[in-house]
């Protein structure tokens, strides 16, 4: 399935929404998953799968991936889109989704998915670095980096945003990341976020030949 997924890079650099953390005190020695809500109604999302949040994942971070992704970004706390996908893809597969996002949602709904996404990354970096964490030498990129940063948001083969970020990030981090973003954007564009994320990912997997990757109903 994913491994058809040769060069995602521009959904991993410009749609992942990825954010690098991890708190060493939620690092269970096992994943634990269910459907049910990771943080609720009140970040501007339906529930669990109903909304743009997925399953809920408890297991340990997936700290390769997460530094990988940043370091394509920029500089951990200076996080840039336009520098990871310049990166991992070059523009123009990003360029083409940019417009089909910006005539599907409008440009003000695109505009804010790309500021909140900057600062969930910046923010859990801070997160991060306030907890002590210990990264690995980042190795991923390109393709590698893409199939792998896809592969953590998949429930039941359909890409959920809120999973791929407990994945990375772990799911107590994640959390406080969203309350942040709630606090200084709105829920409004938390659940904007979370929306756009899910559509471009399943844009660009589709566009990539990865065909049997689901759309989430909240997009």
């Amino acid at each position: 399935m994913l491994n058809k997924i040769l060069p995602l890079a521009a959904a991993a650099a410009l749609f992942s929404g990825s954010v690098v953390a991890a708190d060493a005190q939620t690092m269970g020695p096992a994943p634990m998953a269910n459907t049910g809500s990771m943080m609720g109604p009140d970040h501007g999302m339906p529930v669990g799968t109903m909304g743009g949040d997925g399953s809920t994942y408890l297991g340990a971070p997936d700290l390769q991936a997460a530094i990988s992704l940043v370091t394509a970004g920029g500089a951990p706390g200076s996080f840039s889109i336009t520098t990871a996908l310049a990166n991992l893809a070059g523009a123009q597969t990003a360029n083409a989704e940019v417009a089909k996002l910006t005539q599907q949602y409008g440009a003000p709904a695109v505009a804010s998915f790309v500021e909140v996404q900057n600062f969930a990354v910046n923010d859990a970096v801070r997160l991060a670095t306030a907890a002590g964490v210990s990264f690995p030498t980042p190795t991923l990129k390109g393709k590698d980096l893409a199939v792998r940063i896809v592969q953590l948001g998949l429930v039941n083969g359909t890409y959920y945003e809120g999973t791929q970020l407990d994945h990375l990030v772990t799911h107590a981090i994640h959390a406080q990341v969203m309350t942040d973003i709630d606090a200084k954007y709105g829920a409004a564009a938390d659940a904007n976020y979370h929306k756009i994320a899910d559509q471009a990912h399943y844009d660009l997997a589709q566009a990539l030949g990865a065909t049997s990757v689901g759309l989430a109903s909240f997009h």
